[in-house]
């Protein structure tokens, strides 16, 4: 009878443990996109518009993702995570938040359509962003 009380212990503690093994939280994926872009000065030109065109240093190209936001600590949500089309849900606390999807043309070029709430205000944006040169 012992014997059979330590099992259904012993099976009772395993599916317990797998429970919890289960519902532990899986990893971000990376951001297969921005893997493939090249490092360097980008030039993000709006379209439709002759407004000046913004630079960044392409050093961390999740910059992309809340170009609106800049560097701001924003929290992310990956929606869709294909090599040549990324979709980002993101929040930045009290500075607002957006979604940013990307599509990628070459390693050096690439579409963005952005929109949220920074600081209060609406915005939506459609980015060219071309690799121009090294920073």
């Amino acid at each position: 009878m012992k014997g059979l009380k330590l099992i259904k212990i012993i099976s009772t503690t395993a599916a317990l443990l797998s429970g919890f093994a289960a519902a532990a939280p899986a990893q971000t994926p990376g951001m297969l996109l921005l893997d493939g872009l090249m490092k360097g000065e980008w030039t993000l030109k709006e379209r439709g518009t002759r407004g000046p065109s913004k630079k960044i240093c392409l050093g961390n190209p999740e910059l992309l993702l809340q170009v609106q936001h800049g560097n701001a600590n924003c929290t992310r949500y990956i929606i869709e995570n294909d090599p040549k089309k990324l979709r980002v849900s993101y929040k930045c606390g009290g500075a607002g938040h957006g979604v940013t999807q990307i599509k990628q043309e070459s390693s050096a070029l690439v579409q963005i359509s952005t929109q949220g709430i920074s600081n209060g205000n609406p915005f939506t944006f459609e980015f060219e962003g071309r690799r121009t040169g090294s920073c």
